[in-house]
């Protein structure tokens, strides 16, 4: 028998039948084999943060290229300005992996949140029939009755001078009284055919590899390998209003009317000045 685990609700993995613990042995098989990306795959029953564990992995020399850290449940999980994102435990998929993108001139690195947007919200159309459009730079939407939630993010961190941690959550099976805030949605809220976690985080890595190996055989290059096409296509931000709110406490608004060539939200604003956003919290204030 397993071994009950005292820092489960019940002491046991199983005491919730609607939300089963993912198959380690199923996933390494299905995921880690000779000249593919993903080198080694583990899951933890409860953690802080996996972008941090991951992060002090690769720090210690214990993590290679395409490790992929998987957590049943994170108790201090972090989004983009240290917002915390927390949920209950096997509710989502909580993964964080290591890239590192040698070929790639560091100043290209900047697209692989974006990538990974693409790769994930590509990987859940497969696995989950669920459309998700991207908000710039790094949120996952999907439509719930018609509106707008947002179902995850996506945080990319340095890992020494040569890698990048770029940790995933998605709500997966979250119900509507468990939303940590009301514009929270999850794939079984927006309708998806399939809510179980191992063949769609399966998917979304296989997807993952795939667009980060056409990107990285371009150099970074996100014009050439389709990158810069697919985000645009797929970027729910495009064609809106918005406000760009950045570092300094200052504010942009304009209309979104293009991802340029570095990967940076382009404002059309009220002065008609084009100004590109490199980094901050974007607000959508009207539909598309």
């Amino acid at each position: 028998m397993t071994p009950r685990d005292a820092s489960e609700p019940n002491g046991s993995r199983w005491s919730d039948l609607d939300r089963p613990p993912l198959n380690i042995t199923a996933l390494r098989r299905g995921l880690v084999h000779e000249g593919g990306l993903w080198s080694e795959v583990d899951v933890v029953q409860r953690t802080g943060s996996t972008n941090s564990d991951l992060v002090a992995r690769a720090a210690e020399g214990r993590a290679a290229e395409g490790a992929v850290l998987v957590a049943e449940e994170q108790t201090a999980g972090r989004g983009r300005l240290d917002r915390q994102w927390t949920a209950p435990p096997r509710s989502g998929l909580f993964f964080s992996v290591l890239l590192t993108p040698s070929e790639v001139p560091v100043a290209r690195w900047g697209w692989l949140p974006l990538l990974t947007g693409v790769a994930v919200a590509t990987g859940l159309s497969r696995a989950a029939g669920v459309d998700t459009a991207l908000k710039w730079p790094n949120d996952l939407l999907v439509t719930v009755r018609g509106e707008e939630r947002k179902a995850g993010g996506i945080l990319a961190e340095r890992a020494g001078d040569g890698g990048v941690v770029i940790g995933v959550g998605i709500n997966v099976t979250l119900k509507e009284a468990e939303l940590p805030v009301p514009t929270a949605g999850s794939l079984g809220l927006a309708g998806a055919v399939s809510t179980d976690r191992d063949p769609l985080l399966r998917g979304v890595l296989r997807s993952l590899e795939e667009w980060y190996g056409k990107w990285r055989a371009a150099a970074g290059d996100a014009g050439t390998c389709g990158l810069h096409a697919a985000y645009a296509a797929g970027c729910a931000t495009l064609g809106r209003e918005v406000r760009a709110e950045l570092p300094g406490d200052r504010a942009v608004v304009g209309e979104a009317v293009a991802v340029d060539g570095d990967g940076r939200l382009v404002l059309a604003t009220g002065e008609g000045v084009q100004e590109p956003v490199g980094a901050g919290d974007i607000v959508h204030l009207r539909p598309a």
